[in-house]
């Protein structure tokens, strides 16, 4: 393994080590804790079923919490990410929100299949939410300082990649350990939602334990001087974000019209997750089980394809990779909304069509911008970029619940999702593929 080279004037390598990209990916894995087994595919499926109320009522109501979840990081998430930037604890501080979210998570242990545990596990739903966006704006700002220009795209797909296949072995444990058998490890059964409880306390574990390497593993960013910012206090942190926005807006337009065009094609992406598991068993006759088996399938196929996909985004930039993928999203959706009367097998192939392109489309959005964000600010611009996908995060729940309503059939939802997806890609078509960074 390489040392790195290091510069005087900054403590990040010119030159990051291979350890680093390993020790930063494995954030990744553990990540799926979240992504894969709390938010799609676990536990809000748990909690919008029929042990706590009215699946239609309740599921209106996940949406809510979410929404206000995304109010608050769309307010809060640049600030937090331009504060990590001028203090220099961009480390310190996902530690401190990735530890938050483990807390959250080992807490659903307390939400029992009752209508009375309903409001707590919303409310855990969405403050998981809220703190797992700011751990991610400095997990991405990090992109930088173990990578190069040459290499950004092969690292983010491995971070991704690693995320996906993160949640094929964390999904196995959880249902074969705990879920499918009538009587799990440790003697766990499903009564009173036990099953799913324990397993959050392992999802819990399992993002803390793999979110150690980065944080010993990987140095403490440090601005260079060059760049160094004053740090202000929290309200005229605003201030500096108006005049930054401000200014971005006049030296790097394009850069303005990508963070749009990502924030309505990034929350297409996360309407597949969302409502895919929805999706599965309530059109396509899937039980909890076979949501999970199908799952593990998805975060394979998902997996290979983000990993392989990385090496071409060097190669070709990432707007060619984004586009691909989103009419790739496009064709297998449409073809899961006409066949939809198909069965599981549609699902099946149709449904791992789409998890082929998700990934991709997420990796090269983040190096799209990574590739912009000059040294000194990359929590600041993540951090806008989380915002400007939270600013819009209502669309694919929207369209979802609309089509829904206005068809009275759960089917018409995917067309919801791929109208989002089409008007993500529309916006995007004009953006220049190749920009010089941000001034």
């Amino acid at each position: 393994m390489t040392e790195p080279v290091v510069s005087a004037d900054r403590d990040v390598p010119l030159r990051p080590a291979r350890g680093h990209v390993v020790a930063w990916a494995f954030w990744d894995w553990g990540s799926a804790a979240f992504n894969a087994v709390v938010t799609t595919f676990v536990f809000t499926v748990y909690i919008t079923g029929s042990s706590f109320g009215d699946k239609d009522v309740i599921s209106a109501q996940l949406g809510w919490a979410l929404a206000i979840a995304g109010f608050l990081i769309a307010v809060l998430a640049p600030i937090t990410g331009q504060r990590s930037d001028t203090s220099g604890r961009r480390k310190f501080w996902l530690g401190v929100n990735t530890f938050v979210v483990v807390a959250i998570t080992a807490c659903m242990f307390f939400v029992e299949a009752s209508p009375s545990f309903l409001l707590r596990g919303l409310f855990l739903v969405a403050a998981g939410n809220v703190f797992f966006e700011f751990a991610g704006v400095n997990y991405n700002a990090m992109l930088a300082q173990v990578s190069t220009p040459r290499t950004i795209g092969k690292v983010s797909g491995f971070g991704w990649g690693m995320g996906y296949l993160g949640g094929i072995v964390l999904l196995l444990i959880v249902y074969f350990g705990f879920i499918q058998p009538e009587t799990g490890l440790f003697g766990v059964t499903s009564e009173n939602g036990l099953a799913v409880r324990v397993s959050m306390l392992i999802s819990a574990a399992w993002f803390g334990l793999f979110a150690l390497p980065v944080l010993l593993r990987v140095p403490e960013y440090r601005a260079p001087t060059a760049v160094r910012r004053e740090r202000v206090g929290f309200f005229r942190s605003y201030a500096v974000l108006g005049h930054d926005i401000a200014r971005l807006w006049r030296t790097s337009r394009p850069t303005v019209y990508f963070l749009l065009a990502s924030a309505v094609f990034r929350d297409g992406l996360a309407g597949v997750f969302t409502f895919g598991g929805v999706l599965a068993a309530s059109v396509f006759g899937f039980s909890a089980g076979e949501v999970i088996i199908f799952a593990i399938a998805a975060n394979v196929v998902a997996g290979v394809a983000t990993m392989s996909v990385g090496a071409l985004d060097d190669r070709l930039g990432a707007k060619p990779v984004i586009v691909t993928a989103l009419v790739g999203l496009l064709v297998s959706g449409l073809v899961l909304f006409f066949l939809h009367d198909g069965g599981q097998i549609v699902f099946w192939t149709a449904g791992l069509a789409l998890t082929l392109f998700v990934g991709p489309a997420q990796s090269a959005s983040r190096t799209f911008l990574a590739r912009l964000i000059p040294p000194g600010r990359e929590g600041e611009v993540f951090g806008l970029y989380a915002t400007t996908g939270r600013a819009v995060s209502f669309l694919a729940p929207l369209a979802f619940a609309l089509t829904v309503t206005i068809s009275g059939q759960t089917y018409w939802g995917i067309l919801g999702i791929m109208l989002v997806l089409l008007l993500g890609l529309l916006l995007l078509l004009p953006v220049k593929a190749h920009q010089e960074q941000i001034g």
